[in-house]
């Protein structure tokens, strides 16, 4: 036995032990471990990942997606999928998150029927693995539930088998009132099985039904799927709401340190596996929560940014930046082997949760009507003691940004370039919603068809009506993809703009928003500066301490600096990128 190989068995077992200290009738650890290790196919290895290592720069640009975003009559979706990759984004985005692939029974994906399998409606793993064969292929790990039609449900309701025994149950007279969840529908399921009449736990729908890693079964049968989705070509595994994963009746089964240690374990399992691997943790909670998900560089690698779009889409409506600079004041650089995942859009919504102790609640109330007047709906929760509070706006990110709070203007375009400007200048690694690549507004016929929210946002493009809206270069389509192509080129090539270099923020007033960004080797220097508001604003070069005896130049507007007056005028919306180094 290597030496590497004795501390990941110890490693394992420690996980293990904490994970499991308080269940009763777990006590084979060692045995436990051993069959993890042969489903990982870890029994032999030979050195041990460093935890402070990025794998990642500032190269790295994320395209989510779909599988079934782009569809035609020719040919399956992940085909499509691929072409579109191929021809609008082969050398500037070189990974994709394609959203769950899996037979599903609702949520667009988010109640997995069978992990081992790809929808039929989509493609096949073929296609699967010919997309992470040219792109970096980030895949969910639905980890907290399944769906109701899964055979491992089924199983449990007829009372044996495999997947008999893998769910969370709760007695109704259970104390349960501290239980934090994202939906207002009750939370226990009556469900009659061989063994009786259970109330399974559902944290977010009847159809999504939690499952209970107090069983380590359930443990090692996701170890097994998360085998299979390295075979397959898998880079980046998204653990989809893994912080409600550990429940504790008279808790708030919420980020409860089982759930934590959890991922400890899945993150040392994924990285012996495939070194450069990356863990990222999908928990819209509050800010402070969220960080907690980094723990010591032994957890998520990547954390989503949930704090941004709620912040960037209130600052760009409202034209200032007070609130969003604030914040990012308030963070701490991630430390090196982690990084932020910025993005402003997303198959979701605008999340209000992240937003809560960072924005007041008459700013958030003033933002969700914002949202509403500009065809957005509001998604509610359950809060402490069956208060009733918003928890995420649905709305297409073009259209959230078509105007600000005193109503549409002119500058909806202007307004939501500059909210990617703003992104892509950030610390961490950007992420784009491919309806946001293509300008897609509120899909009103979804809504209407499914009655569910979320499917504003979830448009499906017919792959002839999409080539003719690209084709046509009066389109908004054809403009953004135009745009957003070039200012992720242009990022793509700056040290400074690497996920983990150095960033401040610059104190420009309320209108102007503006980081220094210094790459690793401290040879580049960027000065992002955004206008945030409908109306020109000046740019005193002084304030952002442009040396000189050197010259400068706007990446954006690819022109030389004038230093001779010390001033700027930037138009409404308008970005520069300010360096050194072109």
């Amino acid at each position: 036995m290597t030496d590497a190989t004795e501390h990941l068995q110890q490693r394992v077992l420690h996980h293990l032990a904490t994970i499991y200290r308080d269940v009763e009738h777990v006590d084979d650890l060692e045995a436990i471990m051993a069959r993890i290790l042969a489903t990982m196919r870890l029994d032999e290895v030979n050195s041990t990942p460093e935890h402070f290592i990025n794998h990642w720069d500032q190269q790295d640009v994320v395209l989510i997606t779909y599988g079934d975003s782009i569809c035609g009559q020719q040919q399956q979706p992940l085909k499509y999928l691929h072409q579109f990759l191929d021809d609008h984004c082969k050398g500037i985005i070189n990974s994709v998150h394609i959203l769950p692939f899996f037979p599903y029974s609702s949520d667009d994906g988010f109640a997995v029927i069978d992990y081992s399998s790809v929808n039929d409606a989509l493609g096949d793993w073929q296609d699967i693995e010919a997309i992470a064969d040219d792109y970096r292929l980030m895949a969910d790990l639905v980890i907290n539930h399944c769906s109701s039609r899964s055979p491992w449900f089924q199983n449990f309701i007829k009372g044996s088998g495999t997947g008999s025994d893998y769910f969370m149950t709760a007695d109704p007279t259970d104390d349960l009132s501290q239980v934090v969840r994202p939906r207002t529908s009750p939370l226990l399921r009556e469900t009659e099985t061989g063994n009786g009449l259970q109330h399974v736990w559902c944290t977010f729908s009847h159809d999504q039904v939690d499952l209970d890693f107090r069983n380590p079964e359930v443990l090692i049968a996701f170890i097994s799927i998360i085998r299979q989705y390295l075979d397959s070509g898998v880079k980046l595994f998204r653990l989809d709401a893994v912080a409600f994963l550990w429940k504790i009746v008279g808790t708030s089964s919420i980020n409860l340190p089982q759930t934590h240690e959890c991922i400890r374990l899945l993150r040392c399992l994924i990285e012996h596996a495939v070194e450069d691997a990356v863990v990222i943790t999908e928990t819209n909670i509050p800010n402070q929560q969220n960080l907690s998900y980094f723990g010591n560089a032994n957890e998520a690698h990547w954390i989503y940014n949930f704090s941004l779009p709620p912040l960037l889409v209130n600052t760009l409506v409202t034209g200032n930046c007070r609130y969003l600079k604030q914040w990012l004041m308030s963070m701490p650089p991630a430390q090196n082997g982690t990084a932020y995942f910025n993005f402003i859009a997303s198959h979701d919504g605008i999340g209000l949760r992240p937003a809560e102790g960072l924005l007041s609640e008459e700013e958030i109330n003033q933002l969700v009507n914002t949202m509403a007047s500009f065809g957005g709906c509001v998604s509610w929760r359950t809060a402490d003691h069956g208060q009733r509070k918003p928890y995420e706006i649905n709305i297409a990110l073009y259209d959230a940004l078509q105007g600000t709070i005193n109503g549409p203007d002119r500058w909806g375009e202007q307004r939501f370039l500059c909210a990617h400007s703003i992104m892509f200048a950030l610390e961490g690694v950007p992420g784009i919603y491919i309806h946001s690549l293509l300008a897609t507004g509120n899909d009103y016929e979804k809504l209407k068809h499914t009655q569910h929210n979320r499917s504003i946002n979830r448009h499906r493009w017919d792959d002839q009506a999409l080539a003719e809206a690209l084709a046509d270069d009066r389109t908004q389509h054809s403009k953004v993809l135009g745009h957003m192509r070039r200012l992720i080129d242009i990022r793509t090539k700056q040290p400074a703009f690497h996920p983990n270099a150095t960033q401040f923020t610059l104190q420009l007033g309320g209108q102007l928003f503006g980081l220094w960004r210094q790459s690793l080797d401290r040879k580049q220097s960027i000065f992002s500066v955004s206008n945030v508001s409908d109306e020109p604003q000046l740019l005193n070069l002084g304030d952002i301490n442009l040396i000189d005896n050197i010259d400068w130049f706007d990446l954006v507007a690819q022109e030389k600096v004038d230093l001779s007056g010390m001033e700027m005028e930037l138009a409404p919306y308008q970005t520069v990128w300010i360096t050194n180094i072109f």
